[in-house]
């Protein structure tokens, strides 16, 4: 009833509603589809891999009076941005449930692939659990929200952290198949990366320093596992 009401009293007239006094609705929200983390493509199987998303936003302009002070701003996705040079800074958060869940129905996360030839999605699956996110942690796999990128081996896995439950997860790239995961110690907001080590063994390396835009937690962890 409260997400609801939330969203009667917002302004949207359809993707390119634009920010408004009364707050607006965005969707897909600052997320995305996609964000900055970006999407890997393997050159050689001519196949996309993505993690999109799709989780609304509110945005609201505010006046800018002497008087009033902003508070903090410019703190990321989330929060008051100043808005340098304008007459309104901007309000932004994720349309939130009181339980601080989206107020939208699941899945609000995604992994794909697509096929490059043909511009088809392949498969599409449910990306991460609400175990980090819901106030009783249990790991439902509903598809969660999530911001960093994929890195593609030659051998076609995936590895992906960026959502919003603490796990580094490797994929099969052909169908999509979970076929790993590594819990993390702070959220894995960050591109893994992969090497060959000394010993001519690949490594993967993940960084876990959480994002307080998203509200993982905080950490400062540089993680490396050798691929079998």
């Amino acid at each position: 009833m409260i997400c609801r009401i939330k969203f009667q009293s917002l302004r949207y007239e359809g993707i390119y509603t634009p920010p408004s006094v009364q707050g607006t609705l965005v969707y897909p929200g600052n997320f995305g589809v996609f964000n900055w983390g970006g999407i890997a493509v393997d050159p050689e199987r001519q196949v996309m891999f993505g993690m999109p998303l799709y989780m609304a936003f509110i945005q609201r302009l505010v006046p800018k009076d002497d008087n009033t002070p902003l508070g903090p701003t410019n703190q990321g996705e989330q929060g008051m941005n100043e808005n340098a040079g304008a007459e309104y800074a901007v309000e932004m958060m994720p349309l939130m449930s009181p339980l601080d869940i989206p107020c939208q129905r699941p899945p609000w996360g995604y992994v794909a692939g697509a096929d490059l030839r043909t511009g088809e999605i392949v498969w599409k699956h449910k990306n991460g659990t609400v175990e980090d996110m819901a106030p009783i942690p249990i790991p439902l796999k509903l598809g969660v929200p999530g911001i960093g990128g994929p890195i593609i081996t030659r051998g076609g896995v995936v590895f992906l952290a960026a959502t919003v439950d603490n796990y580094l997860r490797a994929y099969n790239l052909t169908d999509g198949e979970e076929l790993w995961r590594a819990r993390l110690p702070a959220g894995g907001q960050a591109t893994p990366m992969t090497y060959l080590n000394s010993q001519g063994e690949q490594m993967v390396v993940q960084v876990a320093g959480g994002h307080g835009s998203i509200g993982t937690t905080i950490g400062d962890y540089v993680l490396a596992y050798k691929l079998k």
